[in-house]
This record gives C-alpha cells, sequence and structure tokens, in this order.
C-alpha cells in the first residue's frame, strides 16, 4: 500500500503570512489582482497532510489563502465541536514555512446563522452522511461561502475525506462554481495511519488499534484481483481481528458518484469509518476491482 511522503519545509517561504479576521478584511488583503489565486479550506490544528495541501497549491498558482475554521454547521449535536483542536499559532507557523500568502481565520462566517443554506441531495445521505445527519449540508454551505468569498481559481482538499471530495466537485459542476477542484493524496505516518486532527484524542493503545483501518485498507487491495466480494471479505476480516474498533462502515464505491461497484469490477474507492475508544476515524484507498468470477471460474 502506497504512503505520500510526509511534509517538508519550503525553502526561502515568508516568515508570515497576512492574517485576515473578517470580511471586510479579507476583501481588502484580496483586493489587488495577484494573478492565479489557490484556496486551501481547514478547520485548524494543521498537520503534515493540510501541509501538502499548502505546498502544492504554492507550487501551482501566484498567490496561496488558507481558511482556518472550525465550521459549526457540519458538526451534529454529539459531535466534537466543542473539544475540537485549536491551535491557531501552530497553524500560522505551518501556513508560513509553507509559503500562503493569506490567513483567513474569522470567528464567525454567518451572522447570524443562515436561513439559506446548501443540500448535498443523495450523496449527503450515504456512508458519512448516514452516520452523520446534515454533516454534508454544513460543509457545503461553508465551502461555498469561502468560495464566494475568496474567489480562487483552483481550491485544494485531501482525498482522506473522499465524501466530502466527491459532494464539493458535484456542488462546483451543478452551481458553475468558476473553480478547478484539486484532490491531493493522503498523507500517512511511516506505519500507515491516516493523519488527522482527531489522531490527538487516540491514547497509544488506541492508536496502535487504529492502525487496523490503513491495514484493512492495505488487505482489501491486495485481494481485489478476487473481486468486489474478495476485496471487502479480506478487508472485513482485519478489522475484525482488531479488539478495540468498533466499525461504522466497510465499502466499495465509484470514485465519481459513489455508486455501488458492481460484478464487472473498475476502479472504486474502498471506504472505512470506525470509532476507536471514543473517537471516529475514516480512511480510503483507491483500487481497481477485477470483475467477480463468473460460474465455474477457476474449473479446469
Amino acid at each position: 500500500m502506497p504512503y505520500a511522503p510526509t511534509a517538508q519545509p519550503v525553502p526561502g517561504a515568508r516568515l508570515r503570512p497576512v492574517v485576515a479576521r473578517t470580511r471586510p478584511e479579507l476583501a481588502r488583503v484580496l483586493a489587488e489582482p495577484a494573478g492565479t489565486r489557490a484556496v486551501v479550506m481547514t478547520m485548524g490544528a494543521l498537520h503534515d497532510g493540510h501541509a501538502a495541501l499548502i505546498r502544492e497549491a504554492r507550487r501551482r498558482a501566484d498567490q496561496v489563502v488558507v481558511t482556518i475554521y472550525v465550521n459549526p454547521l457540519q458538526f451534529g449535536p454529539t459531535e466534537d465541536l466543542d473539544r475540537y483542536p485549536r491551535s491557531f499559532d501552530a497553524d500560522l507557523e505551518v501556513c508560513a514555512r509553507e509559503g500562503a500568502d493569506v490567513v483567513f481565520a474569522p470567528a464567525v462566517i454567518h451572522d447570524p446563522r443562515p436561513l439559506v443554506t446548501l443540500h448535498a441531495g443523495p450523496l449527503g445521505e450515504i456512508l458519512e452522511g448516514a452516520s452523520r445527519p446534515g454533516h454534508f449540508d454544513g460543509m457545503l454551505t461553508v465551502v461555498a461561502t469561502l468560495l464566494h468569498l475568496v474567489r480562487p481559481d483552483l481550491a485544494f482538499f485531501g482525498r482522506k475525506d473522499a465524501q466530502q471530495l466527491v459532494c464539493i466537485r458535484r456542488m462546483v459542476a451543478d452551481l458553475a462554481f468558476p473553480v478547478t477542484v484539486v484532490g491531493v493524496p493522503t498523507v500517512r505516518e511511516p506505519d500507515g495511519l491516516a493523519l488527522s486532527s482527531r489522531n490527538t484524542y487516540l491514547t497509544t493503545p488506541q492508536r496502535a488499534a487504529a492502525l487496523a483501518l490503513s491495514r484493512a485498507l492495505a488487505a482489501g487491495v491486495a485481494a481485489a484481483d478476487g473481486g468486489t466480494d474478495a476485496t471487502l471479505a479480506a478487508a472485513r476480516a482485519v478489522l475484525a481481528g482488531e479488539t478495540g474498533v468498533e466499525v461504522d462502515y466497510l465499502a466499495l464505491a465509484s470514485p465519481d458518484n459513489l455508486g455501488p461497484v458492481g460484478a464487472a469490477g473498475g476502479p472504486a474507492l474502498l471506504l472505512v469509518a470506525a470509532r476507536v475508544g471514543s473517537t471516529r476515524l475514516i480512511d480510503n484507498i483507491e483500487l481497481t476491482v477485477a470483475p467477480a468470477p463468473g460460474p465455474g471460474a477457476g474449473e479446469p
């Protein structure tokens, strides 16, 4: 299973990006033309995965805007909004190290709470959406607002949040946003754990148990030549063998629309969500699934 390398500092990066805290401040900062503009949207608690997004944006754009905002619209009433990690000073150091030009870090984006919001439709009601009702509606509402405020040419999102990326791509296409959405590969620790701001919640034993997610994905990839059933069975066996991991879902889905992968196989996403202790983690991997063996396959 391939792992993307962890982030490295950008030589010669500027010392400090300009920080805007309000919509008017952001508008003033972005008033002057700056060539190709890119945005990286985050909820803070930045790690090497976010750094990879900023670095890719820096490589492809003249101006890089990073947004830092813990979006209350995408948290359910029993989720971790209040304890979600916040580390603005450290986040600003990451942004400076990777060459961001502007950081937009508002206390609020919608005040009062918006009456008009976006609905993710069927894409937001499956997988993560089934476990977190309204999550993708809240996410898309804020992403759309930030796209209007920043007016980027390019927007960079991590592939670890695969369903989020699919929803954003569809929103941009359906509502004719003038922006190109770029998916950036998942960044992992050397042992395979996908980087996440929520990893800080894990105790040492829980972190060891959480490795079952990436091991399950690797097992699924190794079994993909046997078709969809073999892929899922191999991944499921790894998860079942790890105590302390409560699986929410394990699924094979089309990378374009999250629909089912049929017997014909083809490009797919293998997605998993599980709770380790009180922490909910997600992960996924792209793979190609072989057609399901037909009746009598393998017989002489």
